[in-house]
């Protein structure tokens, strides 16, 4: 009779407790991340809010929101064929960057669904998000790489500190949790199933959701792949070296880049040297280090270089890169820490969470050292990295998170969905073999090299339309031709060192209304005065010599100045759409006669003021030359101000 009971009991709490679960797990539509950006929200864009459990093993705690962007396909076809991206990281969010996804043909047909997975973006609890920038201080300092590995430590373990006194659920922020908020995300946007992207580390959290949730994938594409998470840290070294003496074997069989960089691996060994013996500090803007000032020794050196071989276009320039350091370009290398902020802009909160609790473990501080040690002239590996494993030992400290935790992808040769596999030959985190691997987990997968790429390939052009080549039909073997065809790196040469030209780039790329006003009406009273005084010139043939000489000095001054102008404007247009990262050291050597005309342009401007001075008294509309004048002078003082 008590047996009969308890089942009564069991079977009438059942369902309550069922609805109770089913209701932690709510989607709530919210308004745009981006309220100030117009070009985003004139797009077809769903903004919300996943409600779920913070620990999935409790499902009636705390509550935490995921982040969530649906980009509405373009197309009248009504069949759902949803994309879900995964961003990387790991501790970036997948929404920050919506702008590519924007004109992405994969809207055309499909739903592109961008997360920013618990712990980062617009996720809430909110993490560290200053912590990156605090991380950036510390490489500033002037001090070696074990003082650099305290203080980061020292930092991590504030914010986790800090997570904890905020009652956050550290052991909760996981591939494993994001494989269930993926899930149930899934089932609340009513997809059957979807295409699931994950690019770098969200490769990783890509293979645990397929392994943990099969029906919910219809296709897979890893782009720079982890194949074994125990081997991440284990061949840092070793990877970043392979990628960089293709670089140096590139360049040596390039007869422009040989010749401009002759044995640009000795080069990049000595600067290691240089660097070490007497560190270089340079000035930056106080926004991104707060006393203005970063000091690059030999770790920073090895890990700019590291974190070029990421994208094809700063493939391109790296031997470019390498000679400036070595020649200790102030002006260059200034500009370079505005990449470096860039490149330590994760959460790291969620990067230690996840990081501590499923790479880590896995890998081993003996091993970073045995495989660093086998490159004697490098120094040591990449601190960078190596401080991870001093960080995770204090992370996990009462955590429960030291022992291996691997998770299980057991399930992933059972697959029989479709698997797209990018790598790239350059790529120094997640290598070419690491592709290789990865294709041989699944019975249907394909591998698409990409021979003068470094990580995340597919986000090119010619990716762009391999993936969507394969989501729209994905039992056909994608073309590839185009990409693979493209297998020799065009190295930068021939490029005139400008302070100037990057600074004056800078200034066009964050166009500031108020700082170019002054400088838009100068120009626009050259060229007022240019048709004026032209004008005055052939039609009033009775002036005297002092007017028409003052004329003829102002106008060849004016045109001399709205040249160097116009010049500047196109060559930088010109080299943006060669390779952007030109412009971080100057204009390509064709455009080098706009600095002689600049000078030019300052000679005349100096002759035409003494002429003025001197002649003022034979001189009608003086007033009117002043303006002219100072607009003159003022153009001047903007190049003097770019520093050219």
């Amino acid at each position: 009779m008590k047996n009969l009971f308890r089942l009564f009991l069991l079977l009438t709490l059942m369902p309550t407790f069922s609805f109770s679960q089913a209701n932690t797990i709510k989607l709530e539509k919210t308004s745009s991340f981006f309220p100030k950006e117009k070009a985003i929200n004139q797009e077809n864009i769903e903004w919300a809010y996943l409600n779920v459990p913070e620990n999935w093993d409790k499902p009636l705690g705390k509550k935490i929101k995921i982040a969530v962007a649906i980009l509405k396909h373009t197309s009248a076809n009504s069949n759902l064929n949803p994309v879900f991206y995964v961003e990387g990281g790991p501790g970036a969010g997948g929404i920050e960057g919506i702008w590519s996804w924007l004109k992405h043909p994969l809207r055309k047909n499909s739903d592109v669904v961008l997360v920013d997975v618990r712990g980062t973006g617009n996720s809430l609890p909110k993490f560290c998000p200053d912590l990156g920038k605090k991380f950036l201080e510390i490489l500033a300092k002037n001090q070696d790489k074990s003082q650099d590995e305290q203080q980061k430590t020292i930092e991590a373990i504030s914010c986790r500190q800090d997570l904890l006194n905020r009652e956050i659920d550290l052991n909760a922020y996981n591939s494993k949790s994001i494989a269930k908020d993926l899930n149930a995300l899934k089932k609340a946007l009513k997809y059957k199933n979807w295409n699931v992207y994950g690019v770098s580390y969200g490769t990783y959290t890509a293979q645990v959701y397929a392994n943990n949730f099969p029906e919910d994938i219809k296709t897979l594409i890893l782009d720079s792949s982890i194949s074994d998470i125990s081997q991440y840290y284990n061949h840092n070294t070793e990877n970043y070296m392979t990628s960089l003496k293709k670089v140096f074997n590139e360049c040596e069989n390039d007869p422009a880049c040989n010749k401009q960089y002759p044995n640009l691996e000795n080069t990049y060994y000595e600067t290691i040297k240089q660097l070490d013996r007497n560190p270089v500090t340079v000035q930056v803007d106080k926004k991104i280090i707060s006393d203005g000032k970063f000091t690059y020794n030999a770790e920073d050196f090895k890990v700019a270089i590291q974190q070029s071989l990421y994208q094809k276009k700063l493939i391109e320039v790296l031997p470019l890169l390498i000679n400036q350091f070595n020649k200790r370009d102030k002006s260059t290398l200034s500009s370079l820490v505005a990449a470096f902020s860039g490149a330590l802009g994760l959460d790291y909160g969620a990067y230690y969470c996840v990081s501590c609790n499923e790479a880590i473990p896995n890998n081993s501080i003996i091993a970073f050292d045995k495989n660093a040690i086998k490159y004697k002239r490098l120094n040591g590996g990449l601190s960078f990295y190596k401080s991870d494993f001093l960080v995770c030992d204090q992370w996990n400290l009462n955590n429960g998170q030291s022992k291996k935790n691997l998770n299980d992808l057991s399930n992933l040769s059972t697959l029989k969905i479709p698997v797209l596999v990018f790598s790239g030959a350059f790529d120094p985190i997640t290598p070419a073999s690491n592709g290789k691997s990865t294709v041989l987990k699944f019975k249907n997968s394909f591998l698409v090299n990409a021979p003068v790429s470094g990580h995340a390939p597919s986000y090119s052009k010619i990716g762009f339309k391999i993936v969507d080549e394969f989501v729209n039909n994905p039992t056909q073997r994608p073309d590839v031709k185009e990409l693979e065809s493209n297998n020799k790196v065009r190295f930068i040469t021939n490029v005139k060192i400008s302070k100037g030209v990057s600074n004056l780039a800078n200034s066009l790329n964050e166009f500031n209304l108020l700082f170019f006003a002054p400088f838009f009406i100068a120009v626009f009273i050259l060229f007022i005065s240019i048709f004026n005084f032209c004008y005055e010139l052939i039609r009033k043939r009775k002036e005297t010599l002092h007017n028409k000489f003052m004329k003829y000095f102002l106008v060849i001054t004016a045109l001399l100045g709205l040249f160097t102008i116009i010049g500047f404007v196109m060559a930088i247009n010109s080299a943006a759409q060669d390779n952007f990262y030109i412009l971080a050291f100057g204009i390509p050597n064709q455009f080098e006669y706009l600095f002689v005309i600049q000078w030019m342009f300052i000679l005349f401007t100096i002759i035409s003021i003494v002429y003025f001075i001197f002649k003022i008294k034979f001189i009608s509309n003086s007033s009117i030359i002043v303006t002219i004048l100072f607009s003159l002078g003022l153009i001047i003082v903007y190049f003097q101000y770019w520093g050219f």
